[in-house]
Formats: C-alpha cells, sequence, structure tokens
C-alpha cells in the first residue's frame, strides 16, 4: 500500500497521531469520497478478498466497494497509520428481526483507550466511531449508540429511528482474518436471496446528506429532505453513475 495515495484518495493529506480525532476524520473521509457499491456483482465480475485487487480497484481506480472490500482495506490503512485494529464478524437484522449467518457484515474494531467500532461499508450508516460503552453519537445521518446484548454474548449497533431504538446488526469481539468471510463474500455476490444480487446500486456520503443511485432510481437527500429522479434507461444510469461518483464502468 502507498499510504499517501490513499490518504489522497480520501481528501487527507498526512498521517496524524492515531488518536480517536484522526480515527474519525479518517472514517468520515472515506464515507465522503469512496462509494459504497455492488457494480461488480451485477456485471458478474468476481469480487476476492485480496487486499492488494482491492487496493487497485478502490484507491487506483477509483472504484467503490462492499463491505467485505471496503472495511478490508480501511482495517489495512489503519494499521498502517499506526492503529490497533481487528476485523470482527457481524449479522445484520433482516426484516422479520432475525439475524443473518456469522459473517455476513464486515466492520472493524479499533483499541484506543477504549475499543470502538468503526464501519466504512455499510452504505447508511455513522459517520464516527462508535464506542462499546452505550454513549450516543450523533451525525448528520442520525444518531447511533452500541450496547451489550441481553444475553450478554456480544453487542448490538442501533441507530434511532422515530424514537425508538433499532438494531442494524449484532457482533462480537472476536478477531478475524480477511480470508474467514471468503465463503459469506461468494454468497452475497451469487446467491438469489442476496440483496447485492437482486439490483444494482451506488451510494455516496455527502457534506448535506447522501447521493445514492440505481437501476430505477437517483435519490439526493439534503438537510432531511429527499429528491427522487426516475432512471428510465441504461444510458442514463450510467450517465448519471460517471456525474455524480465519476465511475465509468
Amino acid at each position: 500500500m502507498d499510504v499517501s495515495t490513499y490518504l489522497h484518495r480520501i481528501g487527507i493529506s498526512t498521517v496524524s497521531h492515531p488518536d480517536r480525532r484522526f480515527l474519525s476524520r479518517l472514517q468520515e473521509n472515506h464515507l465522503l469520497h469512496i462509494p459504497f457499491e455492488n457494480l461488480d456483482i451485477s456485471l458478474h465480475r468476481p469480487i476476492r478478498l485480496s487486499l492488494p485487487q482491492v487496493y487497485e480497484k478502490v484507491v487506483e481506480r477509483g472504484r467503490g466497494g462492499f463491505c467485505y472490500e471496503l472495511n478490508g482495506l480501511f482495517q489495512w490503512l489503519l494499521q498502517e497509520c499506526g492503529f490497533h485494529t481487528s476485523l470482527i464478524s457481524a449479522r445484520v437484522r433482516e426484516a422479520d428481526g432475525s439475524f443473518g449467518p456469522e459473517f455476513d457484515h464486515l466492520a472493524v474494531l479499533v483499541l484506543l483507550e477504549i475499543p470502538y467500532v468503526v464501519d466504512v461499508g455499510f452504505g447508511d450508516s455513522c459517520r464516527h466511531p462508535l464506542p462499546l460503552t452505550g454513549d450516543e453519537v450523533e451525525d448528520i445521518s442520525g444518531r447511533y449508540r452500541v450496547v451489550a446484548t441481553d444475553d450478554g454474548e456480544g453487542y448490538v449497533l442501533q441507530r434511532r429511528i422515530e424514537g425508538h431504538w433499532m438494531t442494524e446488526y449484532r457482533f462480537t469481539t472476536l478477531p478475524y482474518k480477511l480470508q474467514d468471510f471468503t465463503s459469506m463474500c461468494q454468497h452475497h455476490q451469487t446467491s438469489p436471496a442476496s440483496t447485492f444480487t437482486q439490483k444494482k446500486m451506488c451510494s455516496i456520503a455527502t457534506e448535506q446528506g447522501r447521493i445514492t443511485l440505481t437501476q430505477d432510481f437517483l435519490t439526493i437527500a439534503r438537510d432531511g429532505a429527499k429528491q427522487k429522479h426516475p432512471v428510465t434507461s441504461d444510458q442514463q444510469f450510467h450517465d448519471k453513475l460517471l456525474r455524480y461518483f465519476r465511475i465509468k464502468l
């Protein structure tokens, strides 16, 4: 990895002391500059958990990716910047209240004076590190917290929605290697049950909100308001992908 090239990709010029302030800046800038997208899946291009390949795709070619790519790569950057980190497995909450299997989602645990969860691969999510203490963190995307599960066997990451705390995923702090996520990474690329195979999408955070492009709509969220614009052709999709995300497939 060329750290300076990666930092330039996310709008940062120099490495700072590995503290919470720099960690927060890295996380937010990553979300503002690198999109969450599944475009290779829709093109049937295999995604392999090779950090050099992901680095070439995301940093050198200006693309984005999904959780295994983005959080795997981000952990590598954090380690190069002097942070103590590990990869953790998360199980995403389904619409019926159940949870996906182990390795359903990949996130990063960073150990500072206390442990924090950082996540740059969950789409519309918290832009700052979340402590495992239950303390609330708020930004333009919402209010979040991490609390211990009732059974005491792990934690849940929650988001405040319409006055209620809604769980987004549950996890433990057991450390894993990137290759441990290979099977579920393959599942999300190929299974008809995976949301990633059902439609193509690209989404990125902005200072005012978020821009999301699917094969059906371009949605621009700004200061709490949303505008939806229909996408009526493949050409429109590719034009908007280039205009808003600087991606040309």
